[in-house]
């Protein structure tokens, strides 16, 4: 793009004198990644203002600046002042990329739980009926089948338009992408329309960030509200917040609630089955909260235009997201406890997971909850995990979760305020020694449940991160355990 052509798609305030000649690009936010003839866009951040690195990015090779403020400099860079760089990184994002996102059908998925697996199953269901699909979540980015690590739930807008590009020019027809309630605050998702949006469901969480639970809804329906005529949303009306999401948007609404247009046939530890709208689906995923999840990528397939029958086949065949409800096991004929990982960190997702694991278990089978929270995370949902705990599972350890530069004790320390008895309470801050401990203590017919990092294979302590993965650890505890160890 040359700077005719930029200055025209933002039709800014004030421009400087100065007009470099040729192509400019490419659009960088991070001064740091500034290369000869890139256009530099100033952001405010919830902790860095991009405005504090104008002279560093020219400094750099910058040929143009886009801020929010007069900005006055001899060199030969062109300056641009808008009233808003947030909301127009976006959509320049997506100009200076070719405009990816018109060339896919975009579901966009939100919510506090459910947004990896339902994103996954539809991924995995659409890949099984022969699209072409490309995936951006929590746990990966995948362009068709090729995985990428993911960092963000929703990436910055520079780096999803140039995650798009990739996409469409790998063949991909299809983006199923998970939708942060802060990118949607922060704008990251402008500049392309979705196809199809869902909610999962809302429940405390990011409170550290949105601060009320009123504000954090309303970052949720922005999604929906951006929705234009010809647009689907598929939205649990079961959850208290439903009703809120589908008011006075202009997308066709179509509405899941069990009881009314969908059924759990079956609940057991072997798996479920439910019915969407009269076609039936037996899924190896346990859980009630799955059959929340089944039943949405069911109806997102759905509202794309696939065979009812041929959607079910498909989620029946399909294994879900990693670190959800996943299974550690050894290839050992030896009698072990059954180990769980699952990303449970939210009070609520905690809860589901461990009444899942309570109603399947056989009778004299102890349940051990390993979880701990994250640190510089709202703290206010701490002790509310511990009740979730308390309810459901029959030993506990209370451990580090990602304490980042927080005191993981601390965070113990509030964790521990929410148990009105600590009989069958332990407190172990490593993470490593608290799986170690449950898998020594349990029996080969209890149920031990790692919670709150599922698939991350890192560990954050003091800002850094370190290499962990609790499937590994639990691993590892599990071998020492068949050998007679501990």
């Amino acid at each position: 793009m040359n700077t005719h052509d930029l200055i025209e798609f933002i039709n800014p305030l004030n421009t400087s004198r100065f007009k470099p000649e040729g192509e400019v690009g490419p659009l960088v936010q991070d001064s740091r990644q500034v290369t000869e003839s890139s256009v530099f866009i100033a952001i405010r951040g919830t902790e860095v203002d991009g405005h504090m690195f104008l002279e560093d990015a020219i400094h750099r090779g910058a040929k143009v600046i886009i801020c929010e403020e007069s900005y006055y400099t001899d060199a030969e860079v062109c300056v641009i002042e808008v009233e808003n760089t947030r909301s127009l990184i976006g959509p320049l994002a997506q100009k200076m990329a070719g405009n990816p996102g018109d060339k896919l059908k975009i579901i966009g998925i939100t919510g506090t739980n459910g947004k990896t697996t339902t994103a996954t199953l539809v991924y995995q269901a659409l890949t099984k009926l022969g699209e072409k699909v490309s995936l951006l979540g929590t746990v990966e980015k995948k362009i068709l089948t090729e995985a990428l690590d993911s960092k963000l739930t929703t990436a910055d807008p520079i780096e999803l338009a140039a995650d798009m590009k990739k996409m469409v020019e790998a063949g991909s027809e299809y983006l199923v992408m998970e939708v942060s309630s802060h990118a949607l605050h922060q704008a990251r998702v402008g500049g392309f329309d979705f196809k199809v949006a869902a909610f999962t469901n809302l429940s405390q969480d990011h409170l550290d960030y949105h601060e009320t639970i009123e504000e954090y809804a309303a970052a949720k329906k922005i999604l929906f509200d951006g929705l234009k005529p010809g647009s689907s949303a598929v939205i649990n009306m079961d959850d208290s917040y439903g009703v809120f999401m589908a008011d006075g948007i202009s997308a066709q609404i179509s509405e899941l609630s069990f009881g009314k247009n969908a059924h759990v046939l079956s609940n057991s530890a072997q798996g479920l089955k439910i019915s969407v709208d009269g076609s039936e689906i037996s899924s190896s995923l346990v859980g009630h909260f799955n059959a929340f999840n089944l039943a949405e990528a069911f109806m997102i397939c759905n509202e794309l235009g696939h065979d009812k029958q041929r959607i079910a086949s498909a989620l029946s065949s399909v294994p879900g997201a990693p670190g959800r409800m996943e299974s550690v096991n050894l290839d050992l004929e030896t009698d072990l406890p059954k180990v769980i990982v699952d990303y449970a960190h939210t009070p609520d997702a905690l809860e589901n997971v461990l009444k899942t694991l309570s109603e399947s278990r056989t009778q004299n089978q102890f349940i051990y909850c390993v979880f701990g929270a994250g640190g510089d995370r709202d703290s206010g949902k701490r002790p509310e995990m511990a009740k979730a705990a308390l309810e459901f599972a029959d030993e506990i350890i209370v451990t580090s979760d990602n304490p980042r530069t927080e005191n993981p004790d601390l965070i113990i320390a509030d964790i521990l305020q929410g148990f009105e008895n600590t009989d069958n309470v332990v407190t172990i801050t490593s993470r490593k020694e608290a799986i170690f401990k449950a898998i020594e203590l349990a029996s080969s017919n209890d149920i031990i449940l790692i919670a709150g990092k599922g698939h991350e294979d890192y560990q954050e302590i003091d800002g850094k991160r370190y290499p962990f993965d609790d499937r590994l650890v639990a691993k590892e505890a599990l071998e020492l355990k068949a050998k007679g160890g501990f």
